[in-house]
């Protein structure tokens, strides 16, 4: 990934160093085993583990000549060890290492991006909370339809990437697999009780039955786990977005003192940064249709998933990670216009109070088909002419005849189209992520 959407701590854990050595870890634990069989001596080990170092550019160097980046790793290392260095890789085969390898990678990522779904819930919930009671239009069809308030739009975000955290734990739990079963899975060099003592110590589960690589449905469901929540940041952003239009303005993305909308027009204040997760969500639906692609391998292995997962596994976990922070910062400087959105309301004419008269009308003894026809009536004539609904129903002889003016006065208090909302709402305290009491969100650099 660009270094524009990068963030410091997952970048670090995709780079050259980072993947080596983790490689170099799997070596490790897997000499240390061998020690206890015999197969290698406690001495040499004791060197190894001294000595084994991890030159980045040396392994490049060597690769250059090998074309095969295992080899150029275990023999780097191997120098770096001198002649106890024979020891190194016994037994194994290059998906052994690499694979088990990737699992580490892959869960240090998971468990990153978990946390910062965490954040992100603290603060959706913390703002559902305090907007609960601010009453703005919900909308159907972009059209009117009847009033809610933004806190439970908030709150209903908040169990949506909860449910998202959910699925990538389970994702990540499932992706901390690891194999050393040698070529073709059968054990051939190396017993099931010495890969079971190497992944244990590695804090992975064992491929139960492995073939010579880990089998490739599991980051195909890591990678739907990420694009799913990409959806959801994106379905967040969409929201934003529609609702900062210059018709609506009913809430604004953060702006900085000095930042800029538009180089031409000086009065813009636009919404960069819900366009650009919006933007960075069709990545991750792109990278999971990769990870769909790279299930289906050829007989126990070939290699036609390692070009990609090079790409989209990185890019993946850091694109989360940079959205997730980025709609974290969002939702905490959110800009909410109360005032508009009480204007909003107002300008409706009193329309999405139709169904309260249409429910009235049926308990008093009208046909609900009868009562569907006046109401819709009187709400069709009520938008042509630009006049309150209340006022057309209530010089309405069929509606007077049986609704008393008071009980019709009633019916368009909005008050009582929320009053089960602070039910609702209370249901956020089923939402308890790790250290949601006042954390403030990861800052990330404004870019395009």
């Amino acid at each position: 990934m660009i270094r524009r959407y990068t963030l410091p701590e997952m970048g670090a854990l995709w780079t050259d160093a980072a993947r080596f050595d983790r490689m170099l870890l799997v070596e490790l634990a897997v000499a240390r085993a061998q020690v206890a069989r015999g197969t290698v001596p406690a001495e040499a080990y004791a060197v190894i583990a001294a000595r084994a170092r991890v030159d980045v550019e040396r392994i490049a160097e060597i690769e250059r000549t090998t074309e095969h980046d295992v080899i150029a790793f275990v023999s780097q290392v191997a120098e770096s060890v001198g002649p106890e260095g024979r020891f190194l890789h016994l037994g194994l085969t290059s998906s052994d290492v690499l694979d088990t390898a990737l699992a580490l990678q892959l869960a240090d990522a998971g468990r990153r991006l978990v946390a910062d779904c965490d954040a992100l819930v603290a603060v959706l919930v913390r703002r559902a909370r305090e907007e609960a009671g601010t009453l703005m239009m919900g909308r159907t069809h972009s059209v009117h339809a009847e009033p809610t308030t933004f806190g439970l739009k908030l709150a209903g975000w908040a169990f949506e990437v909860d449910r998202g955290r959910r699925r990538l734990a389970e994702a990540t739990a499932e992706i901390a697999t690891g194999k050393i079963s040698g070529p073709v899975g059968t054990y051939s060099l190396l017993p099931p009780d010495l890969e079971a003592e190497v992944l244990a110590r590695l804090g992975l589960r064992v491929d139960p039955v492995s073939t010579q690589i880990v089998q490739r449905d599991r980051h195909a469901a890591f990678l739907a786990a990420i694009a799913i929540l990409g959806g959801t940041l994106e379905r967040i952003a969409t929201e934003v977005r529609n609702l900062q239009h210059t018709e609506i303005a009913e809430v604004m993305e953060p702006f900085r003192v000095g930042q800029k909308g538009s180089s031409a027009m000086p009065h813009k204040r636009n919404p960069i940064v819900s366009e650009r997760i919006a933007g960075l969500a069709r990545l991750l639906r792109g990278y999971a249709s990769v990870g769909f692609e790279d299930q289906p391998l050829w007989h126990e292995r070939d290699i036609s998933h390692s070009s990609a997962e090079r790409v989209v596994l990185p890019d993946a976990t850091i694109v989360l990670d940079y959205a997730l922070v980025k709609t974290t910062t969002l939702i905490d400087g959110l800009v909410v216009r109360r005032e508009r959105m009480r204007e909003n309301i107002d300008d409706g004419l009193g329309l999405h109070a139709s169904s309260r008269v249409l429910l009235a009308l049926v308990a008093r003894g009208m046909s609900r088909e009868d009562a569907y026809a006046l109401v819709q009536r009187c709400a069709l004539r009520a938008a042509d002419e630009d006049r309150p609904l209340h006022d057309l129903l209530a010089v309405d002889s069929q509606v007077a005849a049986a609704i008393p003016l008071a009980d019709l006065d009633g019916l368009f208090d909005d008050a009582r189209h929320l009053v089960h909302v602070p039910a609702v709402i209370a249901r956020l305290d089923a939402l308890d992520p790790a250290g949601a009491a006042g954390r403030p969100p990861r800052e990330v650099p404004d870019v395009g």
